[in-house]
């Protein structure tokens, strides 16, 4: 028997079924180990040597796989084809060895990039050693990534309180949000016009064009800059005589996109689907490691994490055989087309993201996986058929419109589609930073003309414009960027983004990041003190090394002894520095951002408080805030929370206190928006206190009537909420209508884990592109359709004799349990498979549980016994008092700088 080590349980069911009865495949699940988060964990000193450290659940999954060894004759590691996957079994063949368990057994390491039983019988036709270069380049990636955290995050402790470092890779992707977020702030808006004219041919077809010279001067966007001489220029257009001057007719190409790679796939995934980056992994994850369909369990694409746009002969095969059945020998080229990657340090190259079968189509498994699977899956099909397909044919015209007697010149563009070639089946969304500002004439057809003929001016329309600042960056430009840049690797984009936003040191606002003041912060002080270790050049050519290491071009311990002396002495740099200096400098570089000039010229540093002293950045033990100069006389303090705009004024500051939105028509209370310790929520009212004197009490005790709140659902930020928003947030749950199947009244709300749908005591948690305010009947019953419980409703097994509440037989995460009120307890394996199960048993397993908890099991409430005078009990003596003890002194609690 031979054991087979994969990362994942699904995995490892998947491919154990191809494999048969003579192989047993366990999942190490992911890394058994890792650097313990200590200083130390890495030594400089000694070669860099690492200790690793395996945690309970690395121990339990290391030992089952031993215990399967010991039982075994050879060990086959076949964990994922990239440098992780070849740590993961470098790690495990490294611990294994260490508890003597592999003696002389053979390893053999296998690869595949897919999951179908093809691929999986022809890897272990083939095996091979372990890489011991991917191994390096990992050791030295994660010793560099330990290092610099451990170094730098003491160093922004003590100089900048309640910071903390990034990340290697993931500071620099932060300056770059810092960067177009100072690009936005110091923008000035300009202004311009465009003159348009409508005209009519001879035949009278209607068409438009646009003035692209006058008295004689080429015209670019911002040669109009005002209106008088928009006007001007309008007027003497009005006066002119209008005939067709040229007439260009141009046939192009358009060529389909390459296969997918990791970061293309999750800029797609982003702009079409609006997934961020994590998720568009998990999904991919899902339908890499295998997909049931209908009783086999098959993966239903390639590897996902790849920078390769190749394909495989076969694949490219079974492609052009879809294309030509289902589209037409049109759409197949003469000869299969053939891809390379443009990336910056391609490595690892793998084949592109494809199905692994390409006739299996999208409606064909469709109702087999959840709507995200079948979405994610329905774009790699297109993006893998349609690169393979014949190219698009556009005609292209450009017509000259000619005014001799203003020496004008306005143009007519237009172009359409003749062949659509791979555009029948997809079309690449461009991110709007890469179309801000363009004319795109679509398919924009213009009418018959000729050189020579007369035109019929109809209007002539001058147009005002503004320009507009460079968009901030989103989830699929902001990968785009750093994959053009050469920082970090493709596989790791999404857990870059995740970093940054769980340290709040950015936040995604209508699908772009926007860095928070603790970001700039952290990124001021790396750029001023640390600047190096910032720059994009740097850190692509840190990549361009670790790369050089995986093809055994370089020494590892090499790179790290280069990186670590100058990093040391970066850091020793600052140990002299004082945390006034370092607060200076960060109040310059951030003024203009914390301190944006005022439309009345007013001093924006004066304090509003005192009027005398002036504004800056201040520190506390909980980090940065703004205060006044003239403390501690003066004690204003504000949060770092004001925002430019792009137009030198500040936005509103974050929500501290309520903000009133207006008052409930039905009740007249107060709307507000207001900030707790557990975020965001909107109230009605302010609460009212009422005596609640019942009884003839004397002292009649003062009760607070909690006012209604609700939370705010995640991606709406209190500073947007509008008096309708919260009006309609208050009302939750609210009726969508009734169930078509069964005619239960279906709801929409916000509970504790967020927004969800329910019918009945089944409950579903919206997706993240569900709007609980907008959900409709139709997706609500979608996504009911999908819970668990709706597969396997709750069985009532009757009343519970004690107090008559139902007891129910229900289906969860963990197998069946038995439930009575709030009491749950699952079921033991013996009546799991005994089949139906009573009453009856069902309250000895609930009893037992409540024993086990130590929890009164629920009873029969007792006849009130009639009440006897209590005997009066002889007076005791009264002893002593006690000496008192002295009360412990108690540690001074800390509280936070404002």
């Amino acid at each position: 028997m031979d054991v087979v080590v994969v990362e994942s349980p699904a995995k490892a069911k998947t491919i154990n079924k191809y494999l048969g009865p003579g192989y047993t495949v366990v999942a190490s699940y992911g890394h058994i180990r890792d650097l313990p988060p200590k200083d130390g964990s890495v030594d400089p000193e000694s070669g860099f040597a690492m200790q690793w450290e395996i945690d309970p659940n690395g121990e339990k999954h290391i030992r089952a796989i031993a215990d399967a060894l010991r039982k075994a004759d050879r060990l086959i590691l076949a964990t994922d084809p990239d440098r992780e996957g070849e740590a993961i079994s470098w790690h495990v063949q490294d611990e294994l060895a260490r508890r003597n368990v592999l003696k002389d057994k053979p390893i053999q390491r296998v690869v595949f990039n897919e999951i179908t039983k093809r691929a999986i019988l022809e890897a272990m036709a083939n095996p091979r050693d372990i890489d011991q270069e991917l191994v390096r380049a990992y050791l030295a990636r994660r010793a560099l990534d330990y290092l610099v955290g451990f170094t730098l995050s003491p160093v922004l402790w003590r100089k900048l309180p309640g910071s903390r470092s990034a990340g290697r890779v993931q500071s620099v992707a932060l300056r770059l949000i810092c960067e177009r977020e100072k690009e936005v702030e110091d923008f000035r808006s300009e202004e311009y016009w465009s003159i348009d004219g409508a005209f009519l041919t001879p035949a009278g077809a209607p068409f438009s064009a646009r003035l692209t010279r006058f008295d004689g001067q080429k015209l670019d966007k911002m040669s109009v800059s005002g209106e008088a001489m928009a006007k001007a220029m309008e007027l003497a257009l009005r006066r002119a005589k209008f005939s067709v001057g040229t007439v260009e007719r141009k046939t192009a190409k358009r060529h389909p996109y390459a296969p997918f790679t990791t970061s293309t796939l999750q800029q797609e995934a982003a702009r079409k689907l609006h997934f961020p980056a994590k998720k568009t992994m998990d999904v991919a994850q899902r339908l890499y490691e295998g997909i049931d369909l209908g009783g086999e369990t098959v993966g239903l694409i390639t590897y996902m994490r790849t920078d390769g746009v190749q394909m495989a002969a076969e694949a490219v095969a079974s492609a052009r055989e879809v294309i030509a059945r289902d589209f037409g020998q049109a759409y197949l080229p003469g000869a299969p087309r053939v891809y390379k990657t443009k990336a910056k340090n391609a490595q690892e190259a793998h084949e592109a993201i494809r199905p692994t079968d390409l006739t299996r189509t999208p409606a064909s498994v469709e109702h087999l996986l959840s709507r995200d699977q079948a979405r994610l899956y329905e774009l790699v099909w297109k993006r893998t058929i349609a690169s393979q397909m014949e190219s698009a044919v556009l005609d292209q015209v450009a017509v000259d419109v000619d005014a001799p007697e203003a020496k004008a010149t306005l143009r007519a563009t237009g172009s359409i589609v003749a062949f659509d070639g791979f555009l029948k089946v997809y079309r690449e969304d461009a991110d709007d930073s890469e179309t801000l500002n363009k004319t795109d004439d679509g398919d924009r057809r213009l009418p018959p003309m000729r050189e020579g003929d007369v035109l019929a001016l109809k209007e002539i329309t001058p147009e005002q414009h503004f320009t507009q600042p460079p968009p901030r960056y989103s989830e699929a430009s902001l990968v785009k960027k750093m994959e053009e840049l050469g920082i970090g690797r493709p596989s790791t984009y999404a857990s870059i983004i995740s970093v940054l936003q769980d340290r709040d040191y950015v936040r995604l606002d209508a699908r772009r990041f926007i860095p928070e003041d603790r970001g700039r912060v952290v990124t001021a002080f790396l750029e001023n003190y640390f600047s190096r270790y910032v720059q994009y050049t740097f850190t692509a050519d840190l990549e361009q090394q670790l790369d050089e290491i995986s093809d055994g071009k370089l020494a590892w311990q090499r790179v790290l002894t280069e990186f670590w002396k100058d990093f040391t002495g970066a850091v020793d740099a600052t140990k002299e520095l004082r945390v006034s200096q370092v607060l200076d400098q960060l109040d310059a570089d951030l003024g203009p951002h914390f301190f944006p000039e005022k439309a009345d010229g007013a001093d924006p540093r004066a304090c509003p408080q005192c009027g005398t002293g002036r504004l800056g950045l201040r520190l506390g033990k909980h980090g940065a805030f703004i205060g006044c100069s003239g403390y501690p006389e003066c004690r204003y303090t504000r949060p770092l929370s004001l925002n430019g705009n792009g137009n030198g004024e500040a936005e509103a500051p974050v929500i501290e206190g309520p903000r009133v939105l207006g008052p409930d028509p039905e009740s007249g209370q107060t709307v507000s928006v207001r900030k707790g310790p557990y975020g965001a929520y909107v109230q009605l009212g302010e609460g009212q206190a009422a005596e609640a004197a019942k009884g003839g009490k004397k002292k009649a005790k003062a009760k607070v009537e909690k006012p209604k709140r609700v939370s705010l659902p995640r991606g709406l930020e209190p500073s947007d909420v509008t008096l309708a928003q919260a009006l309609a947030l208050l009302a939750l749950p609210r009726d969508l209508g009734a169930d078509p199947e069964n005619g239960e009244m279906v709801q929409a709300g916000l509970g504790r884990f967020g927004p969800y749908v329910k019918r009945g005591s089944i409950y579903k948690s919206l997706a993240a592109t569900d709007d609980v305010l907008e959900i409709a009947l139709p997706r609500a019953c979608e996504l009911l359709a999908q819970s668990p419980a709706a597969k396997n409703p709750p069985k009532e097994l009757g009343p519970h004799p004690a107090d008559g509440q139902p007891v129910s037989l229900r289906q969860g995460r963990f197998g069946p349990y038995v439930q009575h009120k709030t009491l749950r307890a699952t079921l033991p394996k013996a009546d799991r498979e005994a089949g139906d199960l009573s009453l009856a048993r069902a309250v000895e397993i609930l009893a037992a549980k409540a024993a086990k908890d130590g929890t009164a099991a629920p009873a029969k409430k007792p006849a009130k016994a009639e009440k006897k005078p209590a005997a009066k009990k002889p007076a005791a003596k009264k002893k002593p008092a006690a000496k008192k003890k002295p009360a412990a002194k108690t540690k001074k609690k800390e509280t936070a700088a404002p």
